[in-house]
């Protein structure tokens, strides 16, 4: 008898310590906005220890954000004179924003995936660079937003330029202009 407890115990403390890496599929939330991760997530050592429980995507300031999934606004207001909104979805997630010039939600709204949820601020006080800061927990605990962000899709900003052997179409202000032309032509080489 005791040993079934015990292995009842076991895999109580189990289920509990991974529900939350489990409550939701990974890459299945939008991003809130795109833009360069400023500062990665930190859990730090403890749940009470300094760390960095969300991301930092840069965006300037006044750059409209979106819910990352469908979800119902549980928070939509001002803590310590920074205004911030956060949003229940499926799963026991919660997604937060900090740090916003303004809210286009309300306590209580059923938000789409994609729905406009406000606008970006300065980001974290005292930083250089506005962003916006996104957090997410699941069950309470934090997690890194990372894991549930979908791939982002780089084929528009990537734009690939043809070589030409003749004439420079850079003017001389490009590294690719500067470049010998041996080191061009074994780039081209199969």
């Amino acid at each position: 008898m005791k040993r079934c407890a015990l292995i009842v115990a076991v895999l109580c403390v189990l289920h509990v310590s991974v529900a939350p890496a489990l409550a939701v599929a990974s890459g299945s939330f939008a991003w809130p906005v795109v833009g360069p991760i400023l500062k990665g997530f930190d859990d730090g050592a403890s749940p009470y220890s300094a760390g960095h429980r969300g991301i930092a995507i840069g965006a300037p300031v006044g750059t409209v954000f979106r819910s990352p999934a469908a979800g119902v606004v549980s928070f939509s207001g001002k803590v310590g004179g920074y205004l911030y909104v956060s949003i229940d979805h499926a799963g026991g997630v919660r997604s937060t924003f900090s740090w916003l010039t303004s809210s286009a939600v309300t306590k209580g709204q059923t938000v789409e995936a994609g729905d406009v949820v406000g606008s970006t601020g300065t980001g974290h006080p005292g930083s250089i660079v506005p962003h916006l800061h996104y957090g997410t927990r699941i069950d309470g605990v934090y997690v890194d937003p990372m894991s549930l962000l979908a791939p982002l899709d780089l084929s528009g900003l990537i734009r690939l330029v043809p070589l030409t052997w003749g004439a420079n179409p850079y003017n001389g202000h490009s590294r690719l202009a500067r470049m010998p032309r041996l080191a061009l032509q074994a780039l081209a080489a199969p």
